[in-house]
């Protein structure tokens, strides 16, 4: 049998470093951490960029992932093991709340939502699988992040966009949040992404521990909060149930 091809293998391996990271990477980056040649690395992400798996931008000249990958990635999502072990117990959350259900995964600095479920009423709603969310004004976002080994690096390069008067912005203040969130083992945001709206979310653990995604609810403040707004514990607790009951399916310790 003939042996790999190496040429392919180091594509490969700018594919998988460009998607651990949270934020853009130039060629002498890329050539450092993969103890390449330079000019080899220029090489294969002109290649990569042609067909659409790479692109440039063109303020800082860095790479990142193309649009075509995330088709490609997106068409899995039905197949995805976190949606199809999440079916049953992301239904029963909706349920339980009788809010809708949100199931995400990090993609490019932002959250994925890869399963939507409806609030279990007559209103009209759009279903939002394959939507994408800003991680630093969401509750599925700042359990993702709080979880992330890279974390907010992505905000090194750009602010942090404000989407209503309560969106955390500053840096200091968000990783603050997040290590209550990584205390806690949830997060909210209160009108941060969408005014009169709130969503509550935890993480989604593998057998390995690592966070794979994130559960959550979202509605109006009215539904899914207090007098003081701040979020009901009966709903954090339904929450959190189910997010480890889906780790469970995913062969996560039961704790």
């Amino acid at each position: 049998m003939p042996g790999p091809i190496q040429s392919i293998e180091r594509a490969a391996a700018v594919l998988r470093l460009l998607a651990s990271g949270a934020r853009q990477m130039g060629v002498a980056e890329l050539a450092r951490a993969l103890e390449l040649p330079k000019p080899t690395v220029h090489g294969i992400l002109r290649t990569l960029q042609l067909v659409g798996f790479v692109e440039q931008s063109p303020d800082t000249g860095k790479y990142q992932l193309g649009a075509a990958l995330f088709h490609i990635g997106s068409s899995y999502l039905d197949g995805n093991e976190l949606r199809t072990r999440a079916l049953n117990w992301s239904d029963s959350l909706a349920s339980r709340s009788m809010e809708s259900v949100r199931i995400g995964t990090l993609h490019e600095n932002q959250v994925l939502v890869v399963h939507h479920v409806f609030r279990p009423d007559n209103s009209r709603q759009v279903l939002e699988v394959g939507a994408l969310l800003p991680s630093h004004a969401s509750a599925l976002g700042k359990v993702l992040l709080a979880d992330d080994p890279v974390g907010l690096s992505f905000a090194d390069d750009e602010p942090l966009k404000a989407y209503t008067a309560a969106t955390i912005t500053d840096l200091d203040r968000l990783s603050d949040t997040l290590e209550q969130v990584r205390q806690r083992g949830w997060a909210s945001d209160v009108e941060e992404l969408v005014d009169g709206e709130v969503s509550l979310a935890a993480p989604i653990r593998d057998r390995r521990t690592v966070t794979v995604g994130a559960v959550g609810i979202s509605g109006p403040v009215e539904r899914l909060c207090d007098e003081k707004k701040l979020p009901r514990t009966e709903l954090v607790s339904y929450v959190r149930e189910a997010a480890r009951s889906i780790s469970r399916e995913l062969g996560a310790i039961p704790w």
